[in-house]
């Protein structure tokens, strides 16, 4: 009993909704960090009764129960608008991901339609059709990966990391590939310092701001790795002295499927900078980005040191 009390109130605490279990005269017994947050409600006060009606957009659910013949009840409720913001999101994001497969496929099937033609270089066109069913492939990656990570399933947090170990894992795996693409990779940085990102994860955000440089960069550029401790908090660094990116564009970078003018011809899922958002806001940290066209692309993730 004890081991399933302490789940329940770990479920409570660290819940992403806002809920609160009352007692019989409402008055709070206990509350995730958000509604403690978001309300500013502590155990023992009093839940205002607009708080459980459906005003200001709220949508409540309300479960009631007996529990060693107390009367209390949990409370799920809703920040005004989170439905409709949403199914707007859903549809929004549905529409994206099918925008992003219709282009690959096309590409396939014409691809397949011109090697049925007299004279037809089958053996490359067969190669340009892997390489269309590899770029599909690696978008239904990318989107349930991020759909993982939304959901919650994919738990981000979970004690520390040292992170320069896994920049330089991550830059001689890609050295070659950045080399074929005319950019140089170089690390650096404190040893010591711990980010509080399972190792799996830190190395999903270093790949993923490694791919962003060889993509948009150009030729001739270099990208620096850099990790940093800077008042009380670890800095990881990306910076290229690239083609760097319009001051438009830094704001929207981790928008899923955003991408820059001239990244639109792009092989990218436009998945990337988003997954890195997510998996650093998710610990804890925060990420933006900084530059400008032709002075490089800067992405900068900062994280609570690692106590």
């Amino acid at each position: 009993m004890a081991a399933q009390a302490a789940r329940g109130r770990y479920l409570i605490e660290e819940s992403r909704e806002i809920v609160l279990v009352l007692d019989d005269q409402l008055r709070v017994l206990a509350a995730s960090r958000r509604a403690r947050e978001a309300l500013e409600l502590s155990e023992g006060a009093d839940v205002p009764s607009e708080l459980l009606g459906d005003e200001g957009g709220r949508a409540p659910v309300v479960v009631r129960y007996s529990l060693d013949g107390r009367n209390e009840t949990l409370v799920y409720l809703g920040e005004p608008g989170d439905q409709a913001a949403y199914e707007e999101l859903r549809a929004g994001f549905t529409a994206a991901v099918s925008h992003e497969l219709r282009t690959p496929l096309a590409r396939l099937m014409a691809l397949l339609d011109s090697a049925e033609l007299p004279g037809a270089d089958t053996a490359a066109l067969i190669s340009s059709a892997r390489a269309e069913v590899e770029v599909a492939r690696e978008l239904i990656d990318d989107v349930l990966f991020l759909s993982e990570l939304e959901s919650g399933r994919e738990v981000v947090s979970l004690g520390g990391t040292p992170a320069l170990p896994v920049f330089h894992e991550v830059a001689d795996e890609y050295r070659e590939r950045a080399a074929r693409a005319g950019l140089v990779l170089t690390v650096e940085g404190n040893a010591s310092a711990e980010v509080p990102v399972r190792p799996r994860l830190l190395r999903v955000v270093v790949t993923n701001l490694v791919e962003n440089a060889i993509r948009y960069a150009g030729e001739g550029a270099t990208l620096t790795l850099r990790v940093l401790v800077a008042g009380g908090r670890v800095l990881l660094v990306a910076s290229d002295n690239g083609a760097g990116a319009d001051e438009q564009d830094l704001s929207r970078l981790f928008e899923r499927f955003y991408r820059a003018d001239r990244a639109r011809t792009s092989r990218g899922t436009g998945l990337g900078l988003a997954i890195v958002k997510h998996v650093v806001v998710s610990a804890g940290g925060e990420v933006e980005a900084r530059g400008a066209p032709g002075h490089g692309l800067e992405i900068r993730c900062s994280f609570p040191a690692v106590r």
